[in-house]
């Protein structure tokens, strides 16, 4: 049986190593290989932040993670805790639009409704906690997920990496 909890401060290690395995095997045809190390290296991860905030969710079977992700009321876009700098501000349900955040799926378990399943979550927590406007910074593979979820490209933008690697993310957004 497939369940969707919320993640849990002991969850962080399983949840690191599915977004590590994903971040690689997931961005094939996608990143170069390059790419795809560098940005699983230096961007991808758990924000602690939405741990504590019980805004992060895990889908698990027989005790196994199959996904992990999550919504946020705080303004940082995209990246685990080695990439934020500085406070993460809260924002205003009423004026500013909530974050769908960390989406990660084993690839074992890749295109099986899971990504589906917690973004219809999500959007649903981040309504009831007064949001009408979700925004995220999908990752080339994450495009085609969230485009047939109804969400529209707003910007295409490069995000650099140490050395000479750039890597392409989509910010998107949708009303709910």
């Amino acid at each position: 049986m497939i369940a969707l909890r919320t993640a849990l401060a002991t969850d962080i290690p399983a949840m690191e190593a599915l977004i590590a395995r994903s971040g690689i095997e997931l961005s094939e045809g996608y990143y170069t290989p390059e790419q795809a190390q560098a940005i699983t290296r230096h961007v991808f991860g758990v924000d602690t932040q939405l741990v504590a905030d019980h805004t992060y969710f895990v889908i698990e079977q027989a005790g196994e993670l199959l996904a992990c992700g999550g919504w946020s009321k705080r303004a940082t876009l995209f990246g685990a805790d080695r990439t934020k700098q500085g406070a993460d501000p809260l924002l205003d349900p009423a004026t500013q639009p909530a974050r769908i955040r960390a989406f990660f799926v084993h690839p074992q378990a890749a295109r099986r409704g899971l990504g589906r399943q917690l973004l219809e979550h999500c959007s649903n927590a981040a309504a009831a906690g007064g949001f009408h406007r979700l925004e995220l910074a999908a990752t080339l593979p994450g495009v085609p997920l969230y485009r047939a979820c109804g969400f529209s490209e707003i910007e295409a933008f490069e995000i650099p990496l140490p050395g000479p690697i750039k890597v392409g993310l989509v910010r998107m957004g949708k009303d709910i």
